[in-house]
């Protein structure tokens, strides 16, 4: 006899939810709950940190938004196997579960891409650090340069600059 067909949700990003899904890779076996939260929810905060309104930056178009999703989204075909980890990870979420991201100021979350880079420094091979964080800035990057004009405002630079100072790319 067959085994009744389970029906799979999808995520908006058109990925399959997290019902028959392998093991998680062995990349996420040295990080503790706490620290992979952090790794695993950065990238959804610069985007949200990006897209949101601020003195001196231009309001968002929706397409500044997809241009984030698409960056996060570049990750799964990353050399890194941590950045291909940590996106297989957000897109594995529950649909219904918020992600563990949390809409906080710019302080927090340049504290946040400081800690995270402490955590790579500890744990991660210096190849995938290097790629997660470059990664993590191409998604504020992204939504930076998606303006209709194509000119960045110096508050979208001054973000960048900031962000590539915590992640320690500067």
């Amino acid at each position: 006899m067959l085994a009744p067909e389970v029906p799979m949700s999808h995520s908006v990003a058109g990925e399959p939810s997290s019902a028959g899904r392998r093991a998680a890779p062995a990349t996420t076996a040295v990080y503790s709950a706490a620290e992979w939260d952090l790794l695993t929810s950065l990238p959804g905060r610069v985007l949200v940190a990006a897209v949101s309104p601020a003195p001196g930056r231009p309001e968002r178009p929706v397409a500044a938004g997809l241009a984030g999703l698409d960056a996060v989204a570049a990750g799964r075909s990353s050399d890194s196997d941590l950045v291909r980890a940590v996106v297989a990870a957000i897109y594995a979420r529950d649909e219904g579960t918020p992600p563990a991201g949390r809409l906080t100021d710019l302080v927090d979350l340049l504290a946040a891409c400081r800690t995270a880079v402490r955590v790579l420094h500890r744990r991660a091979d210096p190849a995938d650090s290097a790629a997660y964080r470059q990664w993590v800035q191409s998604v504020a990057a992204r939504v930076c340069r998606a303006v209709p004009d194509g000119t960045m405002a110096p508050a979208d630079r001054r973000l960048l600059e900031r962000l590539g100072t915590a992640l320690a790319l500067r």
